[in-house]
């Protein structure tokens, strides 16, 4: 029967890096050490452990994150091997919400990359430590020298060497370890090194790094701080507590070396993890979404988070969850906070990868999946009977790729609709939006890659073929001035007719500005008595205000709700592009009424024409979506980064400089934005990111608004 880990034995450890940095190769040879799988795949015969799906099978790079469980050293590594391209971040994100260790892989050849710094940032975002892992050790280009120095460059001197090679290059097979006072030596096929005395020549290298080293460990306590005053020197067992609690704060990033590839340094990194990361016991609590603190007791009442889901080949809906508190056991009956429905634990099964082990029970701390739940989704709290605990949503990144999507087929409409729906669950950065505005299904990510890959996953795995479009542009339209008309609504057919007579003034709305008593159009008056106002926030932003200005019972109050109707029937399709407005305040102040022909539909009819008319002589203007986009770039391509976001019809707000990167802050279109992925990875080669958040609405520059009124015109005829 598997061991029951408890929550002081637990590590939960997320393996990050950039594009090509070796991550699923260094799990691959993880797992391959501690015994999970009996031989090492390769990401180019499609055999790996983690990246198991036929889409990464065909692209040959991770699209999700893979959760992984070693164990090694009497204790047990729950390593999440996370996609290393920007793409694909929401891994990271997602497995930085169950972890309390980040390890960062960057290579010895390719040194500090754009991802290595994205990564870093996710991680420091989630408070987590970092170790650095220079893998490919023995690439032929390995300078290993130069990477360390560009880490202490770019993320301070709080990067610690713990070990160091002492040939990196297709030659490597030998580091020396200043932790362990010796030098690994590898065989040809990797795996168990030989312990051998540091060579005399590394000594003064050996005996500064360890002097960093024991001052690093002296500042975890006053004690130690007292004692390597005192001998100028700390124990082994002092230095590796001392370091633990200033790794365990975040105050040193240390840093070890490996070839993934060749299985060298693998174990030593388990070793190291083992004995440094923090354990679940000893990492800071979660808390609720009441901000109460949860220890990890494994007899405590059952609280787990189901942080992913995936539908797997052959199995269906897989549920990854972390145990929070508690003990969960086949046969438990669970409680869904955020679907208020109750769920029954099936099978509980150990992960690696695409190996799953069935387990009779996980304790508080680990980390473990489950099938065959009813309904339950990613980011809810499960718990038992006398438990009434709910965790924080995990929040990802905002999209900053968009496209409309459609199926070939109008007829697959709902069954797309359904596929859609299953894979933003199984990857939250897929938001999916069914347009009522737009009229169209949009998909949003991360880049064009991402959502190629959604493309490909429909078309290959659901046989659903689809084709993306330009998504049209969510633009509102609004009112610059003052402007009045009225409006008579009159039918007679037999029997009772309609009559319904409203006069309107409308004018911009802005915030705090109040109603004038007076308001001339030509040369005639109106004056304005406020007898109730009205404001209806519009879920597309700004606000329509309703005013009623009746005197003399010129429109019986009953009526004013129809009037309202007919307003927003309007305002819901301007007449110049046909899109939202906002931001109007509405007058009524005068009418007519019949006895008996007034009606409900009289008066929304006659409000909504009286309404059109007047905003047509309002000065309407096409506002558009501004985003504030922040691109992260290396500083030398400052200038053609610039230049293509000012030929956006962007406005720089300033830079910020990061070492060698530059932080260039905008505001750019939405429009101007469709493409921005593809072309910003051309122009840096692939070196540059971004992020974008809806801003505000602005006026279109008038030649915009003329282009737009025109196609919406030309539109208009060819549908008639």
């Amino acid at each position: 029967m598997a061991k029951v880990y408890q929550s002081n034995e637990i590590k939960n450890i997320a393996l990050m890096g950039g594009s090509g940095s070796g991550k699923t190769t260094l799990m691959e040879a993880m797992l391959f050490e501690s015994g999970v799988i009996k031989r090492r795949g390769t990401i180019e015969s499609q055999s790996t452990v983690c990246d198991y799906f036929p889409v990464e099978k065909e692209y040959g790079y991770s699209v999700f994150s893979t959760v992984c469980n070693v164990e090694f050293s009497n204790k047990k590594l729950n390593i999440i091997d996370c996609p290393g391209s920007d793409d694909f971040c929401g891994g990271a994100v997602t497995a930085l919400h169950v972890v309390d260790t980040a390890i960062i892989t960057l290579t010895a050849n390719g040194g500090v990359e754009v991802g290595t710094q994205n990564n870093f940032r996710l991680a420091e975002n989630a408070k987590k430590p970092v170790v650095f892992v220079i893998n490919k050790c023995d690439h032929e280009n390995a300078d290993f020298e130069r990477t360390f120095s560009e880490l202490k460059e770019t993320f301070g001197n709080k990067c610690m060497l713990i070990q160091y090679p002492i040939n990196a290059g297709k030659d490597f097979n030998a580091v020396v370890d200043v932790l362990k006072g010796k030098m690994l030596v590898w065989k040809a096929e990797g795996g168990a090194p030989e312990l051998k005395d540091i060579p005399e020549s590394e000594s003064a290298t050996v005996e500064d790094i360890r002097a960093k080293l024991h001052e690093w460990a002296a500042e975890a306590d006053e004690t130690l701080m007292d004692k390597f005053f005192t001998e100028g020197t700390l124990s082994e067992e002092e230095t590796l507590r001392g370091l633990k609690t200033v790794f365990a704060e975040g105050s040193m990033y240390p840093v070890i070396c490996t070839s993934g590839i060749k299985d060298m340094g693998v174990r030593r990194l388990m070793d190291f993890l083992g004995e440094m990361a923090p354990s679940v016991a000893d990492a800071p609590q979660p808390t609720t979404t009441e901000g109460k603190a949860v220890a990890p007791e494994a007899g405590a009442p059952t609280s787990m988070f189901i942080f992913k889901t995936s539908v797997e080949p052959h199995i269906g809906e897989v549920n990854y969850f972390k145990v929070m508190q508690g003990t969960v056991k086949p046969g438990d009956d669970m409680f869904n906070v955020d679907r208020g429905n109750k769920e029954r634990i099936s099978q509980l099964y150990s992960v690696a990868g695409s190996i799953r082990v069935p387990v009779e029970e996980v304790a508080a701390g680990d980390i473990a999946a489950t099938v065959k739940l009813k309904d339950t989704r990613t980011g809810n709290t499960l718990n038992s009977k006398d438990c009434d605990n709910q965790y924080p949503a995990i929040v990802y990144p905002d999209p900053k790729y968009r496209r409309a999507i459609k199926p070939l087929s109008e007829s697959d409409s709902e069954k797309l609709s359904a596929l859609l729906t299953r894979m933003h669950e199984e990857d939250a950065t897929w938001v999916i939006e069914q347009s009522k505005e737009l009229k169209q299904t949009i998909v949003s990510g991360q880049g064009e890659f991402h959502l190629r890959t959604l493309k490909w996953r429909l078309e290959n795995n659901d046989k659903m073929m689809v084709q993306f479009e330009e998504p049209k542009i969510p633009y509102r339209e609004t009112i610059t001035k003052a402007a009045r008309a009225d409006y008579r609504h009159k039918k007679q057919s037999g029997g009772s007719g309609q009559f319904g007579e409203v006069h309107l003034i409308i004018e911009p709305y802005e915030e705090g500005v109040p109603v004038k008593e007076i308001y001339k159009f030509g040369n005639q008056e109106y004056r304005i008595s406020v007898k109730d106002t009205q404001e209806i926030p519009l879920d597309w932003g700004g606000k329509l205000v309703l005013i009623n200005s009746i005197v003399g019972g010129a429109i019986d109050a009953r009526f004013i709700p129809a009037i309202l109707k007919g307003l927003m029937d309007r305002i819901e399709q301007g007449p110049l592009t046909g899109s939202y407005a906002r931001d109007v305040r509405v007058i009524v102040y005068d009418g007519k009424m019949h006895p008996v022909d007034s009606n409900e539909i009289s008066f929304r009819l006659a409000g909504r024409n009286a309404f059109a008319e007047a905003f047509r002589n309002a000065n309407p203007k096409i506002l558009e979506p501004i985003y504030e986009v922040e691109v992260f770039v290396p500083s030398d391509m400052m200038g053609d980064v610039m230049s293509d976001i000012t030929g956006r019809r962007g406005m720089v707000l300033g830079m910020e400089a990061e070492k060698n990167f530059t932080r260039l802050k905008a505001l750019v279109p939405l429009k101007e934005m469709a493409s921005y992925s593809t072309s910003l990875s051309s122009i840096t080669g692939g070196r540059a990111t971004f992020t974008m958040k809806f801003k505000s609405y602005e006026l279109v520059p008038a030649d915009v608004q003329d282009k737009l009124i025109k196609e919406y015109e030309a539109n208009q005829k060819d549908e008639e």
